[in-house]
């Protein structure tokens, strides 16, 4: 696919995707979704990638700023809601669940970690896509919002059943409820951020952090795990129990589990085979 509105590079095993109109701050488009689960695909069948990494283009000075207004002037025209997108769009991490089976819910079927590193504002669709990452980054002073309230629409892609699992419910009703401008820092103190870094440094603690977790966890327990998160937001804690007793019994045979107990007892870095 010709990349138009992304940008897309490998780093030491880890992808890094780049939401690339700075011109509109990087606000979304069909086009843009398009590439963006196109990636998503390409990132996630990749043997060498272990982590993926979500961000902004910087000279946009936002992560993205939620739907382009020429996207929502179309919908008005159109007297319906248009994505976009074709039929034919790529359906990274579909099939693993059904309940992942739906347009931002796929991130949870990808085997792989998806860490959004926050440069700037994330509004509407653009906090929707932070929201569904796995860990989130962000720099100081950055902006967000739910948006919806303001355009008479619904709370978006699920952020009404992703915000209350991520923040708790009060903050979720506060945010969902307002549409209101919160910063990084109120993020960071609800939960919804792991950590805020100088805009100077955001992508070095990203990368860093990515290439750690890269190094010292196998891609079949990071795949595994991932999995075991989201399924277990919708089950009782003794299927948990039993599902995670089944794959430990399937794990233990795979050749990274004695690959990892020799790295350990020789105090080096393991040599995962995936």
């Amino acid at each position: 696919m010709e990349l138009k509105a992304t940008r897309y590079l490998v780093d030491d095993r880890v992808a890094v995707i780049t939401l690339a109109r700075p011109r509109r701050r990087n606000a979304w488009t069909g086009r843009m979704h398009s590439e963006y689960r196109w990636l998503l695909a390409r990132a996630d069948q990749d043997a060498e990638v272990r982590v993926i990494v979500v961000t902004g283009d910087p000279d946009g000075q936002a992560f993205c700023a939620g739907a382009d207004l020429g996207a929502l002037e179309g919908h008005a025209e159109k007297g319906r809601y248009d994505p976009g997108t074709d039929d034919d769009i790529a359906r990274p991490g579909f099939g693993v669940d059904t309940r992942f089976d739906a347009t931002f819910a796929y991130h949870f079927g990808i085997g792989k970690p998806v860490i959004a590193a926050i440069n700037g504002a994330a509004a509407g669709v653009g906090l929707v896509l932070a929201a569904f990452a796995d860990l989130r980054f962000a720099v100081p002073g950055a902006k967000f919002t739910t948006a919806h309230g303001r355009f008479n629409f619904p709370a978006e892609f699920g952020l009404s059943w992703v915000l209350p699992r991520v923040i708790g419910l009060t903050h979720a009703n506060d945010l969902l409820l307002s549409s209101r401008v919160f910063t990084a820092e109120e993020a960071y103190l609800m939960g919804f951020l792991n950590k805020t870094v100088a805009a100077d440094k955001l992508m070095d603690e990203v990368m860093t952090y990515s290439r750690n977790l890269a190094a010292s966890v196998s891609p079949g327990s990071a795949r595994e795990t991932k999995r075991q998160i989201y399924r277990d937001l919708h089950r009782d804690a003794a299927t948990a129990v039993t599902d995670a007793e089944r794959l430990l019994d399937e794990m233990i045979r795979h050749p990274d589990y004695g690959e990892g107990v020799q790295a350990w007892m020789e105090k080096r870095a393991a040599d995962w085979k995936g």
